[in-house]
C-alpha cells in the first residue's frame, strides 16, 4: 500500500510539472500522443480494458471543458467550445469513448494551427525608447555640463557635437551644420541647418558642432509623440475574431434544439448524441489557420515575412496602398543625375571629374554621394585635392589639378562674390523643379556649372504599380519628402494620388480618415517617421532589407529582400486565401448538414459520425494546401 502512495505522489508531481511547462511545446507533445492512442484505440489495442482513447480525452478535452465552463461563469462567453464539450461530456456517458476523444483530438489541432499563424504583436516602442536621448550638454556662464535628458528645461542652451542626436526640440542659436530628418520626416538627404532654423529631439547631428535653445521638452518633444502615435495606431488595430466562435451560439442552440427534437421524436439517445458529435465545428475551426499557415508558406517563398496571423486576411479587403517615397519606391540613396557644365572652358566630363576631386574628402552626405558615383560611373581615377576646406552649411573650397574649385549651394557662391548666370539658374530650376538637390561649382573664381543629385526610382517599380493598379487597388504616394520630389516621382510611376511633405502625424490623418471614409489601406514604408501609419493602416508591410528595425516591428508584414515586384502576387495571394477560406467554410458546413440529417434518421453512429468529420477535416486541411504553390497564371 506504501509503495502504491508513494508512485501515486510520483505520478501526481510529473503530472503537476506538465501542466506547469507551458507553451506550444506542451501542446505539440499533447497531440502527438493522443494521436497515437487514438491509433491505438481504433486499431482495438486494449490494455487491461482500457480504451486508450481516454488519453486523448484527458490531455485535450479537459482543457476545452475547463476553458468553456471558465468562460460561461465569468463572461457568460458562448464560444465553439461550449459544443464540444457538450458532445465530449455525452458521448462519454453513453462509452463512445473514441468519439469523444477524436473530437477532442481535432478541435486543439485546429487551436495549434491558429496559434501557429498568429504571430504576437511586436509594436517596436521599446527601440524607439532607445533612440531617445539620454543625456544632453548644457552651457551655463561658458560652463559644459552634461545632464539627464529629462532634466532639460524650456529656454536651457544646449550643446550637440557632430553624430550626437539632439536631445529636444528647440532652435539653433550658434553653428551651422547638416542634420538627418529621417526619423521625423523620412527625408532622402541631410537638411542643412544654421541660425534661427528648428531641430527636432531623435534626429542627427551630421557634421559640426552648433548650440540650441530648448523649446519643447520631455512629453512634448518630438520622439515623445512619435511613440505616443505608434501607442494610440496599435490599440485602434482590430483583430479578426474566429468564425467558429463568431458563429458559436448559434451552432449551439441549433445543435442543442436538434439533438432534444431527435431524442424526443425517437427515443434514442445515441442519435441525439450522434447530432452533437457532427454539428461540432472541426472542419469549421480548421478552415482559416490551415488556408491562412499555407498562404504565409507562399508569401514567404516570394520574400515577405508575414509576422501578425490575419495580416492576409484584412490585405484581401485592401482599396489603396500608400507608399512611403524614400527607400519604398526609390533607393534612398542620392545618386548624380546630371552634371552640366555652363562654361565653354569645360566639358561636362570635366566639371564632373573637377568636382568629385574637390569632394573627396568632404563629409557631407551629397560630397559622398558625388565620389561614390564617380567611382562606379566613370573609368578615370578622382583626382586627390591638393587643398581642402570644408565650410559647413555652404560647402567646400578646394585645389584640383592646379584649379580652384569651390562646390556647394548657390548662398556659398555669393559669399564668394560668384555670380550665378541666369541661364545656369533656369537650367538649374528644371532640376529643382523634379525634385533634385543642385551643387554648384564655380573654376577659378566663375561659376562653371552644377551637379544635380536626386534618388533614383528602384527598377522595379514601374511595374509593381500598373500590376497593383490592375489587381484592382490604388497606389497613392504618402511622403515626408518635399511636393517637387513627390510629384517627380509621382509623374513617372503613373501615381495619380500624392500627399507631400507629410509629418507622421500628417501621414496618420490620412491614413484615418481614408479608412473613416470607408477605405482600407496598406501602408508600405522603411522608415521610423513610418512606423505610426504602419500600425494605423489596415495592413503594414516594411521594407525588411533597408528599413529601420523599429518599422519592421510596426508592421504586420516586412518584405524580406526589399523587391517589391513581389506586392502585386501577395495582394493577389490574399484575396484567394480568402476564396479558399469561404470554400473550406461552405463545404464544411454542406457536410454538417448532411451528416446530422443522417444522424437523425439513424445511419449515423457516433464513431462513424466523428470520422465522417474527420475526412471533413482532412479534405479541407488538403484544399488549403494547395495555396502552397498558387501562383497567378498569365492567363488569368
Amino acid at each position: 500500500m506504501g509503495i502504491i502512495k508513494r508512485k501515486g505522489k510520483v505520478i501526481m508531481k510529473a503530472l503537476e510539472k506538465f501542466l506547469e511547462w507551458g507553451g506550444m511545446k506542451k501542446d505539440v507533445v499533447c497531440l502527438v500522443i493522443s494521436g497515437a492512442a487514438l491509433a491505438a484505440s481504433l486499431a482495438g489495442v486494449l490494455p487491461e480494458g482500457a480504451d486508450p482513447a481516454w488519453i486523448a480525452i484527458i490531455l485535450c478535452g479537459v482543457p476545452i471543458i475547463l476553458e468553456a465552463i471558465i468562460g460561461l461563469v465569468t463572461a457568460f462567453d458562448i464560444k465553439a467550445d461550449v459544443l464540444v464539450s457538450i458532445a465530449l461530456i455525452a458521448s462519454v456517458i453513453i462509452g463512445e469513448i473514441f468519439a469523444a476523444g477524436e473530437i477532442a483530438f481535432i478541435m486543439q489541432l485546429g487551436a495549434l494551427l491558429e496559434e501557429l499563424t498568429v504571430a504576437k504583436a511586436r509594436d517596436g516602442i521599446e527601440k524607439l525608447v532607445h533612440l531617445t536621448p539620454q543625456t544632453a550638454r548644457r552651457l551655463s556662464g561658458g560652463a559644459e555640463t552634461e545632464i539627464l535628458a529629462q532634466q532639460v528645461q524650456i529656454g536651457d542652451i544646449l550643446r550637440v557635437l557632430p553624430g550626437e542626436t539632439v536631445p529636444v526640440d528647440g532652435v539653433i542659436t550658434a553653428g551651422e551644420t547638416a542634420v538627418n530628418q529621417a526619423v521625423m520626416t523620412g527625408e532622402s538627404l541631410p537638411v542643412d541647418k544654421t541660425v534661427g532654423d528648428e531641430v527636432f529631439s531623435g534626429t542627427v547631428n551630421q557634421f559640426g558642432s552648433f548650440d540650441m535653445k530648448a523649446t519643447k521638452v520631455g512629453e512634448d518633444s518630438s520622439i515623445q509623440r512619435m511613440i505616443r502615435l505608434v501607442q494610440s495606431a496599435d490599440a485602434g488595430k482590430a483583430k479578426i475574431v474566429g468564425i467558429a466562435d463568431r458563429w458559436a451560439t448559434w451552432i449551439v442552440v441549433i445543435a442543442l434544439t436538434a439533438a432534444a427534437l431527435t431524442w424526443l421524436f425517437s427515443g434514442e439517445i445515441i442519435r441525439a448524441v450522434t447530432i452533437l458529435v457532427v454539428f461540432c465545428p472541426c472542419a469549421l475551426v480548421l478552415a482559416t489557420p490551415t488556408a491562412i499557415m499555407a498562404a504565409i508558406g507562399n508569401a514567404t517563398r516570394h520574400g515577405f515575412l508575414v509576422r501578425e496571423g490575419d495580416a492576409l486576411e484584412r490585405l484581401a479587403s485592401v482599396t489603396a496602398v500608400m507608399f512611403d517615397k524614400t527607400g519604398t519606391l526609390t533607393c534612398g540613396t542620392p545618386e548624380v543625375a546630371a552634371a552640366v557644365s555652363c562654361s565653354a572652358d569645360w566639358t561636362n566630363e570635366e566639371l564632373y571629374h573637377l568636382t568629385a576631386g574637390a569632394e573627396l574628402r568632404s563629409e557631407h552626405p551629397l560630397g559622398k554621394a558625388i565620389v561614390s558615383c564617380y567611382k562606379k560611373r566613370q573609368a578615370q581615377e578622382i583626382a586627390q585635392p591638393e587643398t581642402f576646406a570644408m565650410v559647413p552649411g555652404r560647402g567646400v573650397a578646394a585645389r584640383v589639378d592646379g584649379q580652384e574649385i569651390l562646390a556647394g549651394n548657390v548662398e556659398f557662391l555669393a559669399e564668394n562674390r560668384i555670380a550665378l548666370p541666369e541661364d545656369t539658374g533656369k537650367m538649374a530650376e528644371r532640376y529643382l523643379t523634379e525634385g533634385c538637390t543642385v551643387t554648384y561649382v564655380a573654376i577659378g573664381g566663375k561659376c562653371a556649372g552644377f551637379l544635380a543629385l536626386s534618388d533614383t526610382l528602384r527598377a522595379d517599380a514601374p511595374d509593381t504599380i500598373r500590376e497593383i493598379r490592375s489587381a484592382g487597388v490604388t497606389p497613392v504616394l504618402l511622403t515626408g519628402d518635399h511636393a517637387a520630389a513627390a510629384h517627380h516621382i509621382a509623374g513617372q510611376l503613373g501615381i495619380s494620388e500624392v500627399y507631400a511633405e507629410c509629418l507622421p502625424e500628417d501621414k496618420l490623418r490620412r491614413i484615418n480618415s481614408f479608412q473613416k471614409a470607408g477605405g482600407q489601406v496598406c501602408m508600405m514604408g522603411d522608415g521610423i517617421n513610418d512606423a505610426p501609419a504602419l500600425k494605423k493602416a489596415c495592413v503594414g508591410i516594411a521594407m525588411g532589407k533597408t528599413g529601420s528595425d523599429i518599422a519592421v516591428d510596426a508592421a504586420d508584414i516586412a518584405l524580406i529582400n526589399d523587391k517589391i515586384s513581389g506586392l502585386p502576387h501577395l495582394l493577389r495571394l490574399a484575396k484567394r486565401m480568402m476564396l479558399t477560406i469561404k470554400c473550406n467554410l461552405a463545404f464544411s458546413m454542406t457536410l454538417n448538414i448532411i451528416a446530422i440529417l443522417l444522424a437523425v434518421t439513424g445511419v449515423l453512429n457516433p464513431v462513424v459520425g466523428a470520422l465522417v468529420h474527420n475526412a471533413g477535416s482532412v479534405l479541407v486541411i488538403v484544399n488549403s494546401a494547395f495555396l502552397l504553390n498558387w501562383r497567378k497564371k498569365k492567363s488569368d
